[in-house]
């Protein structure tokens, strides 16, 4: 049976999690057919299971605790609510939700159904949402209270459900606790069939939209599992916000993959040590966390928590050895950092037991064949991170979707990340940088493309460039370079007018924070040189400096 092949890949795992050589060497990605995680692995592991799968704390002390068993069940009872509700195999549901257990038990049911399910941030705005329901034939939405007048006037047929709370012509969530219990599949899925679909920023004005399948990612976070270092028992806490593909990874997978406890700990605004004396007080054993919030973690004095931490774990960008030196020092972990896209699961990584080079993102995961090759296909010891397609690693997505609706297959004898990485003499790697021009900002994948594109629908800009700037807390923000319409001036109140377009425009993690009026470095054929804005604006921060014509967010009162 696929399940038996599973769990016999997930134990082997297990058994040589602190041995990396043994761990790659005898570890095979698992060969499936017919195969739904939800209703052959996690089912049955949960089957009688009183143990903790998921705990979610609130700022105010509220705490909802769910076991194996209990998710099981509900996840059942959603499964037949929304097979009620007309929702289908194949069916695409948009899935809008903060963490809140129906979160949770829409994916299992989902799953259960051979639906598939687009993940979407609640931060999203109303032209986001356009795209992913003209480009994602949205069938289904579950959403939360605050969300639903989002979807007023957006056009075609579709089911609406809420959770918690009422809205003209929308299902309540809530109907699905009176559903039966026991849940009969229609037929069997294919471990190939479809169940993820991700819109990711790209180096277009449109997201790509990522397809994952019943194998891809639910098998394919064994890779994520081992780097995690996550055991049955533990409790684990990710900070990554629903919507995104590292959610899926390290608030459902991954955990799960392991019988280990998804921990989630909700806040209206980030606040160290209310993170700091929740950890503690509940006993979270394994933490994996953004730089950004890792950087927020070291302005606290770490000594007064004893944390009962032993995995400590960075994802999305590099760290910095400081923050690194400061929580070894602090409570005796190393933080290991890892690798991945939302294309696949976790690549390369720095799995337990295995010594961390400063600066070094790891080697390559059990199941991945990494090269570094040139734009030529020749090897190098610098070059982008490609993954050998002979064979095909279980956790690469199936493809890209087109337009048109049709999936365009991967090709060729490599898949092309276009993320740039250094290998040394141990066969480490190192981060460099995108092979484009898309960039992290506060851990969110921004691409120029699209805010300059935002941009130039005010009237006062002719042309921009949007690159990176240099952070303190974020490690970076958006920084838009502006060539000026006739008419308009390089002033400060030119430059609110423009803030204030942007902010009704685009969602706040998009948000351009810097701006500078300034001549645009082209190439002979007329393209806008990032690069050359890139290397320029990394100057003026490495100086500490500013520009005369430079106008930061934070300097407008008004916008507050």
């Amino acid at each position: 049976m696929s399940s038996e092949a599973f769990i016999e890949a997930r134990d082997l795992l297990l058994r040589h999690r602190r041995d990396y050589a043994q761990a790659v060497a005898a570890f095979r990605w698992p060969v499936l057919d017919r195969f739904n995680w939800a209703l052959d692995y996690f089912d049955p592991m949960a089957a009688g299971n009183g143990q903790p799968a998921l705990w979610i704390v609130g700022e105010d002390g509220r705490e909802t605790k769910l076991s194996f068993a209990d998710l099981s069940a509900r996840s059942n009872q959603v499964a037949n609510f929304l097979r009620g509700l007309g929702v289908k195999r194949g069916d695409r549901i948009l899935l809008m939700l903060g963490n809140v257990v129906p979160l949770w038990e829409t994916m299992l049911a989902a799953m259960k159904l051979g639906a598939v399910i687009i993940p979407a941030t609640t931060l999203l705005a109303r032209a986001d949402l356009d795209d992913r329901f003209t480009r994602g034939r949205m069938r289904h939405v579950v959403a939360g209270q605050s969300s639903v007048a989002n979807f007023e006037g957006l056009s075609g047929d579709f089911t609406r459900i809420v959770v918690g709370g009422d809205a003209p012509g929308w299902r309540h969530y809530e109907d699905a606790y009176a559903a039966p219990a026991a849940f009969a599949p229609e037929g069997e899925t294919r471990a190939s069939d479809p169940l993820l679909l991700y819109f990711t920023s790209g180096t277009t004005a449109q997201p790509k939209l990522v397809l994952h399948s019943h194998q891809s990612y639910p098998v394919g976070h064994l890779s994520t599992m081992y780097w995690l270092g996550l055991e049955p028992g533990d409790v684990h806490l990710n900070i990554s916000s629903p919507g995104w593909a590292k959610h899926a990874w390290s608030c459902f997978f991954a955990p799960w993959n392991a019988a280990a406890t998804v921990f989630v700990f909700n806040q209206a605004r980030f606040n160290a040590k209310g993170l700091l004396d929740t950890m503690t007080r509940c006993g979270v054993t394994t933490f994996c966390a953004p730089p950004t919030v890792w950087r927020m973690l070291i302005q606290e004095d770490l000594k007064g928590w004893a944390v009962k931490l032993k995995e400590a774990i960075s994802a999305g960008e590099p760290l910095n050895p400081e923050v690194i030196d400061r929580v070894k020092a602090a409570w005796g972990l190393t933080i290991r950092d890892g690798y991945g896209q939302t294309e696949t699961t976790a690549q390369i990584g720095n799995p337990p037991g295995q010594p961390v080079k400063a600066g070094s993102m790891g080697r390559p995961l059990p199941g991945y064949r990494v090269q570094l090759l040139d734009a030529d296909g020749g090897a190098r010891e610098e070059g982008e991170i490609c993954l050998s397609l002979d064979p095909k690693p279980l956790g690469l997505m199936q493809g890209y979707q087109g337009d048109d609706g049709a999936i365009v297959p991967l090709a060729g004898a490599v898949y092309r990340t276009g993320d740039v990485a250094m290998r040394d003499a141990d066969g480490y790697l190192t981060y460099v940088g995108r092979a484009d021009d898309v960039f992290k900002a506060s851990d969110y994948r921004i691409s120029p493309f699209e805010l300059e594109s935002v941009l130039i629908e005010h009237p006062a800009v002719a042309e921009a460039g949007v690159v990176p700037s240099a952070d303190a807390i974020r490690l970076a923000v958006p920084k838009a370079f502006i060539a000026l319409a006739p008419g308009f001036q390089p002033d400060r109140e030119t430059a609110l007018s423009i803030f204030q377009h942007l902010r009704r425009q685009l969602a706040p993690f998009k948000r351009i924070r810097r701006l500078e009026f300034a001549e645009l470095p082209k190439t002979i054929s007329g393209k806008i040189r990032r690069v050359e804005l890139r290397r320029n604006e990394a100057a003026v921060r490495a100086a500490q400096s500013r520009n005369e014509a430079e106008f930061w967010e934070e300097d407008f009162p008004e916008l507050k």
